[in-house]
């Protein structure tokens, strides 16, 4: 005798990890690296400011920072550096993390592209996601290698760039030669014109040093504001 059901059977929870019900050591390194780029692109903010006047070089070779970067360009064009090194130091800062997000995606597939996108459960976010999502990947596979060269160009967030050329199952070394070719397409031009501008770019840098302390503090108590602002919305 079967006794009869009182309804359906309640389903699973949904998994919205991108590993799925249990991680991994790979993946939990994919992860805590993921959460060190957002705490070192928030701890290089007031960086800045503090250092662009100062140390120019130090601020372009530890962040990729674009204000550094003209600097750089323009001391070069006064005779502080060669040219050429002034562009090969925007090359760590700017492409540090690159190939966490490679990993990421070789990782974790179209879940990596989920993630970044965002986890709005409606139908209507979802469906958004999943159109986003297969809209990266045909666009990854149009430009293919030159997708990864020309990233910084393209109308689309460049780690989603990184994460679809690792799903496409893209070998490291070529995803990091190709990334190290499109870092420099985007650095050189930045450092041209500062080279191009010269003394007046130091001049007005040297101006923004002079307040440099003010706006550090200007900075911090924005993050602050921000975060806190954050955490109302989601106490209510």
């Amino acid at each position: 005798m079967t006794l009869a059901s009182d309804g359906p059977e309640p389903q699973a929870p949904r998994v919205l990890t991108p590993w799925g019900e249990s991680a991994e050591r790979a993946d939990t390194m994919v992860a805590l690296l993921i959460g060190l780029y957002v705490a070192y692109s928030l701890a290089v903010w007031p960086l800045v400011p503090a250092l662009v006047g100062s140390h120019p070089l130090v601020l372009e070779v530890v962040s990729g920072s674009t204000l550094a970067e003209v600097t750089v360009g323009a001391h070069s064009r006064l005779g502080g550096l060669p040219l050429w090194c002034a562009m090969v130091a925007g090359v760590p800062g700017s492409m540090m993390f690159d190939w966490v997000f490679w990993w990421a995606g070789r990782r974790w597939g179209d879940r990596a592209l989920h993630l970044i996108l965002g986890r709005d459960p409606s139908p209507r976010g979802v469906a958004t996601r999943e159109a986003r999502a297969a809209r990266l990947e045909r666009t990854a596979a149009w430009f293919g290698p030159a997708a990864i060269v020309l990233a910084y160009y393209l109308p689309l967030p460049s780690l989603l760039i990184y994460v679809a050329a690792g799903l496409s199952g893209m070998r490291l070394r070529t995803f990091l030669a190709l990334d190290v070719l499109g870092t420099l397409l985007w650095v050189g031009p930045i450092v041209g014109l500062g080279y191009a501008i010269g003394k007046p770019a130091v001049d007005v840098i040297d101006r923004i040093d002079h307040y440099s302390t003010f706006v550090v503090i200007a900075v911090v108590l924005g993050v602050i504001g921000v975060q806190a602002r954050r955490r109302r919305r989601l106490a209510h």
